[in-house]
Formats: structure tokens, sequence, C-alpha cells
């Protein structure tokens, strides 16, 4: 049976703060648990925070905002973007520099510490998660699997949902190819993104605005140790290219 267990009386995260010792402190892990974070409380801990009020807006911020939208926030956006995909008066699809395909490069207001703030993508989320796993390890004595997660929009889908921006401890992907389902056909194609359902299952028991950063997804047999980059498609089959 697998459980979803939120992470309850975490306080407001800061930079700085060890964010495996605050869940440690709150919960009971065992072997086996993939330990969920929400993005923003990883960047927060390290320091990913920008200030609207020193920033200061290009010609191309200006003109992307387009009124609707405070260009200093685009700027920060344009910062964090290897290239843009598509525009659409203010809103602006873009590639990260981790390759992940995402509205304003992840960059976003909400839930960050004050007005005026906004809180970026962690710099390599699969290191984060390495570093963390390694940290409640180190506590706890337990192994468990890490996924960082940030709330995406899908081609063709209304609503957004969680995936894994950062993974350790797990293989972000079951790949069932060459195995036969129950009436004897063999799979050719099947891979299951695990690590994005893991995510996604996770944010069921989060909610956005609860102040719950950290779950615990119980129950899973985890298998493999990759990364949250596996899950991003090469830039050859990149349809937008």
């Amino acid at each position: 049976m697998i459980s979803i267990i939120p992470v309850h009386g975490l306080p407001e995260i800061r930079p700085g703060d060890d964010l495996a010792a605050l869940v440690v402190e709150r919960a009971q892990l065992e072997d086996e648990d993939v330990l969920v974070l929400a993005q923003k409380g990883v960047s927060k801990t390290e320091g990913r925070l920008v200030r609207l009020d020193g920033i200061e807006a290009s010609d191309d911020a200006v003109r992307i905002a387009a009124g609707e939208r405070d260009p200093r926030e685009i700027e920060v956006i344009l910062g964090e973007a290897k290239r843009i995909v598509r525009e659409r008066g203010p809103l602006v699809i873009t590639e990260t520099q981790h390759g992940f395909i995402c509205a304003s490069a992840g960059v976003d207001h909400s839930n960050a510490p004050e007005a005026g703030m906004l809180v970026l993508l962690p710099l390599d989320p699969d290191a984060s998660a390495r570093r963390i796993r390694a940290r409640v390890t180190e506590l706890t004595g337990k192994t468990v699997g890490v996924v960082i997660t940030d709330s995406f929009g899908r081609p063709f889908r209304q609503g957004t949902t969680d995936v894994a921006i950062g993974v350790a401890g797990l293989s972000p992907i079951l790949d069932l190819r060459g195995t036969r389902d129950r009436i004897g056909y063999e799979l050719r194609a099947s891979r299951t993104a695990i690590a994005d359902e893991i995510a996604a299952a996770s944010d069921l028991a989060r909610g956005k605005a609860d102040g719950v950063p950290a779950v615990i997804v119980r129950g899973l047999r985890l298998e493999g140790d990759g990364t949250g980059q596996e899950l991003v498609i090469e830039p050859e089959l990149d349809l937008f290219a």
C-alpha cells in the first residue's frame, strides 16, 4: 500500500536553513521512503531569491510586459531563460538553463518570503536532491529517495501538475520495454515517468497555500539511482525547436 504523508509544522524556510534537519525533526522517515520537496523550499534554503527593487527592466522586458505585468519580473525571467520558446502577451514560455520547458523560466512570486521578491529555480536541482538525501542519511541512518518538484503546464492540456526537476536515490523512469503484459504482448515503447508521478501524487497532500513544502511517499519499491535530467527530452527531439 502506498501512503502519502504531508510533513506539517515546518517554519518559514530561510536562506541557509538545513531543510533535511527541519524535516527529520518533524517526521519519522523509514528506509525506501521518498521525501518529496517543493522547489520553493529548496530554493529558499539556497538563497535563490531576487528583490524586484534592485532590477532595471530592459526594452525587451518592457515590450513583453505590455503594460500587463511588472517589466522587472520579465527581466528576471529573461535572465533565467536559455531561450524564449513562445510569447503570448505577457506570458512567456521558456527553456531554462536546465533544459526545462516551462512558463516564466520557473520564476515565481507566490510563496515568496515577502512582497516584491521572486523565487528562482535551484541552480542544479539534482545536486540539491543528492545533498538533501545524504544529509537525511547522516541524520537518521535511513536510505531514502528525494524528489524536488515544481508545477508545470502541459502542451494541449489545461491546468498545471507537479513534475520532478531534481531526483536522487531512485530511477526517474520505469522502463518496461521488453517486458510482457498480462496477455503476453511484448511492450516496446512503455516508459513511465515514475518521478513525475510521485511529484504529482505528493501535491495532492500538500496544498498550494497550506505551507507544506515536504511530503513523504511510502510503500514504493525504490530501484536505481538516476537524475531529473533523464526526464528532459534531448534537444534534437525538441518539437518546439
